[in-house]
């Protein structure tokens, strides 16, 4: 989908920002351009639709060398998304959303309704956010729209130099979350710079490491965690990257998908025999329609008459979709032994807890270890 040969970029005072940088994109693949401020990600993905001429080198896009493509068509058929945001404060959020395929000449029908089923994917309600302007929305709200503009005209490429980099960490992991879950439906074909090492190894399906204009490692994830090229790859990655590593896994490839459980309307006497029989010192307490609504600890059993009246009402709660590092993090701030994993609605699907995350843990580093 995308390749570069030997990309060459020297200014006009003869710095040479990138140098010979080789490498390809597969279609439907993110690809993360990381590294250190100056290294030359942003230069790299600027050259690849034409914000910034090469010097050297060429850049394909589906086998065409992009220097033969015409500007504007070349721009408007890849997505663009920036830290800056970039909204047109003086046009409502549809207006924004609708700009580039207005530029394409869609009817104003079909504008209307691709800004709307874009909202709709990135969780905005349509009837609320339409004719609102952007200083009426949050940070994160803004960073929604920036990103449904980029692909309001379907591109089949998307552009994104930090996008997520502007706004607070849980904002922040919240957008990644519903990114990569976006991703999985449209499959689009993504260059996405960042320095963050922890969001490069949590979004992508490829990172190339940058240093000084040079690509130094271009590899899976895992690869660059467990088999560094050399010293600076190691020394970027850092010597946590055991902890690192389990952004490789998701909460749903280890959770307990059958955990003991109780309703809340049970009596008290039920919870304490299911715990004797079972030899635990928990249960998951779930409504009758199966919703998460707490825990109840073996401590807690001499309260009350029912469930309910004994129970924890702990809201914190995660998906499946959640790394593990994340989950652990969740735990350790809320002082939870065990975390629930539930669906939008807050049906409970599983549980995590310190032990599932250390097996998981160790079984990794073994695996990596023995390759």
């Amino acid at each position: 989908m995308i390749k570069l040969d030997k990309v060459t970029k020297v200014y006009p005072d003869g710095t040479e920002a990138v140098k010979e940088v080789s490498l390809e994109v597969g279609k439907g693949e993110l690809c993360i351009l990381l590294g250190p401020s100056g290294c030359g990600k942003t230069t790299t993905m600027k050259m690849i639709n034409r914000l910034l001429p090469i010097s050297g080198g060429q850049i394909y896009i589906n086998g065409l060398d992009n220097t033969k493509m015409d500007d504007n068509e070349l721009r408007r058929n890849m997505g663009y998304a920036i830290q800056q945001i970039g909204l047109f404060p003086n046009m409502t959020v549809g207006q924004n959303i609708e700009t580039v395929p207005e530029l394409k000449g869609w009817p104003k029908a079909e504008r209307r309704r691709r800004a709307e089923e874009l909202l709709e994917l990135m969780g905005m309600d349509p009837n609320e956010f339409m004719d609102e302007y952007p200083n009426e929305l949050s940070g994160g709200q803004c960073q929604r729209v920036g990103v449904a503009r980029a692909l309001g005209a379907d591109p089949p490429i998307l552009l994104m130099d930090e996008p997520f980099g502007a706004i607070d960490t849980i904002t922040r992991v919240r957008l990644q979350d519903e990114f990569l879950k976006i991703q999985q439906e449209i499959k689009k074909t993504i260059i996405f710079v960042t320095h963050d090492i922890y969001e490069a190894i949590k979004m992508a399906d490829k990172i190339a490491l940058m240093k000084e204009g040079q690509l130094v490692q271009y590899d899976t994830p895992a690869n660059l965690l467990y088999r560094p090229k050399n010293e600076f790859v190691e020394n970027f990655v850092g010597t946590d990257r055991a902890l690192k590593g389990l952004q490789l896994i998701r909460v749903k490839e280890v959770m307990t998908s059958s955990p003991p459980r109780v309703k809340s309307d049970e009596k008290v006497g039920a919870a304490r025999e299911q715990m004797e029989r079972e030899g635990i010192d928990w249960l998951v307490v779930v409504n009758d329609d199966g919703k998460f609504a707490g825990w109840v600890d073996k401590a807690d059993l001499g309260r009350g008459d029912r469930v309910r009246s004994i129970m924890g009402h702990s809201v914190m709660t995660t998906t499946v979709n959640t790394v593990l590092n994340e989950a652990l993090s969740l735990m350790l701030s809320y002082g939870l032994e065990n975390l629930a994993i539930v669906t939008e609605d807050n049906r409970l699907q599983g549980v995590v807890n310190f032990g599932v995350i250390r097996k998981a843990l160790t079984e990794l580093t073994q695996r990596r270890q023995s390759e």
